[in-house]
């Protein structure tokens, strides 16, 4: 096949933010919204990029230049430029992105765009990769970017659905779970999630044992949440979403005056609760991005969510992962 066209899902984690960076478990969840990318060969000697998400098109790199990634295309440069050294390959690629979900929402673009790439090529080259090497490339890729990651978007990417996830893909459990009452909100700006983990880092290293008495009690939150979760035992669930969002807010960031969570955040939390949800926190690096919340109440949620500045994001569990869309 001269062209091929593959997708990946964004992503949501429900529980474990932060305390994934540590050897932690987490629970993340593969959303709707979906990332596309098809690549063909060509005769030149250079990347063609076209991404209409980042504002590029006809973007031309030689292949002799693949260290000068562009800021806004490095996770697909760098993953081509990796995959081609493992498997010594050379070739002019024409590239084509589209993505169903803005980069600032926070719901993986990063991750999607690397697992496609590395999936995609794999299958332009005949070469047979199992999940598991394709994360282990894609999350080396996303290493050398970012300095510090889990893992647990690609994962999501890849495998799709509900999975409980181990620092560096030590463990990847797909959940059973037929349904989930998932409620998404955008706070209306994103953070920088690397500029977050660096912060709490530092302030880690000065108070060791206050970050990893939260980071145990973050690890029993996920594993309550993953038996109650494959028992679809909702209320329950909501309860330790609150639970989690607790802890979040004890994280002692300087000049945060509610740890990891915000004034917006903390509003948008009430807003959900107070419509019928059974519970609800950040999702992510916190300040800003999105918030996640369960309730059985989807419209009266949504309507409080927008009445408290909030943007509802039209998201449900994605099952699928990375899948070729041209077969």
């Amino acid at each position: 096949m001269t062209k091929i066209k593959v997708s990946a899902p964004g992503k949501l984690i429900l529980f474990g933010e932060h305390a994934v960076l540590y050897h932690r478990p987490c629970l993340v969840a593969a959303v709707s919204q979906r990332l596309f990318l098809e690549v063909e060969k060509i005769k030149k000697n250079a990347l063609l990029i076209s991404a209409p998400e980042m504002k590029i098109s006809n973007f031309t790199l030689p292949l002799e230049k693949l260290e000068k990634e562009p800021k806004e295309l490095r996770f697909l440069v760098r993953a081509i430029k990796n995959f081609f050294k493992r498997y010594q390959l050379h070739s002019g690629l024409k590239i084509k992105t589209k993505s169903q979900f803005k980069p600032e929402y926070g719901l993986g673009s990063s991750s999607a765009v690397t697992v496609c790439t590395i999936g995609a090529l794999a299958e332009l080259f005949g070469i047979k990769m199992e999940k598991k090497e394709i994360f282990d490339l894609a999350y080396q890729t996303i290493l050398e970017i970012q300095k510090i990651g889990s893992g647990f978007d690609i994962a999501s990417a890849l495998f799709g659905g509900i999975i409980y996830f181990v620092t560096g893909g030590k463990k990847i459990e797909k959940l059973k779970v037929k349904d989930l009452p998932l409620i998404v909100a955008y706070t209306g700006f994103k953070v920088s999630t690397p500029e977050i983990v660096k912060k709490v880092k530092r302030e880690m290293e000065k108070n060791p044992k206050y970050y990893e008495n939260l980071y145990n009690q973050i690890e029993k939150i996920v594993e309550k949440a993953k038996r109650e979760i494959e028992k679809a035992n909702w209320p329950k669930v909501g309860k330790l979403m609150l639970a989690n969002q607790e802890i979040l807010r004890k994280f002692k960031v300087p000049s945060l005056r509610y740890g990891l969570s915000s004034e917006v955040i903390e509003r948008l939390i009430k807003a959900c609760q107070k419509a019928g949800a059974y519970g609800a926190k950040l999702s992510g690096g916190g300040l800003g991005d999105c918030i996640v919340a369960l309730g059985e109440k989807k419209k009266e949620i949504e309507k409080a969510i927008t009445e408290a500045g909030g943007i509802p994001l039209a998201v449900k569990v994605e099952n699928e992962g990375l899948k070729i869309e041209n077969q």
